[in-house]
């Protein structure tokens, strides 16, 4: 049974805004990670890796910094993986990261922290 009103709208992109503890070092960050910076002025930088996008606001609040998590699903984790641990993003800006590992929930991933504290798992299924 639809729903009345279903597909009416499109939508064409669902973008989460992340809080920046210090929004020049989190747009470098980014970037190293791998998303492109597609524009950005003294208050929200967009950036976007295929279909994913999101938006990074120059603002910060610890405890919502802290209980924020991303997920990006991947084709080619070892490829993401090897990209991280080429850039030396851990020893570069003191972030924490946990190595591919396979999850109870049919997935395997890693998770690396962002330097305001937000937690991304990044991970493909098996």
């Amino acid at each position: 049974m639809a729903i009345e009103g279903e597909n009416q709208y499109e939508v064409n992109r669902d973008q989460g805004i992340l809080p920046a503890k210090n929004y020049r070092e989190s747009q470098q960050f980014y970037q190293d990670l791998g998303f492109a910076l597609k524009s950005v002025d003294d208050e929200v930088a967009y950036f976007c890796h295929d279909n994913c996008a999101f938006l990074l606001q120059n603002f910060y609040h610890e405890e919502l910094a802290n209980h924020l998590m991303m997920h990006l699903l991947v084709e080619n984790l070892d490829d993401w993986w090897a990209h991280v641990q080429s850039q030396a993003i851990a020893a570069k800006y003191a972030v924490r990261l946990v190595p591919p590992t396979v999850q109870p929930w049919g997935m395997r991933d890693f998770v690396v922290v962002d330097p305001s504290g937000v937690l991304w798992r990044i991970g493909e299924n098996i």
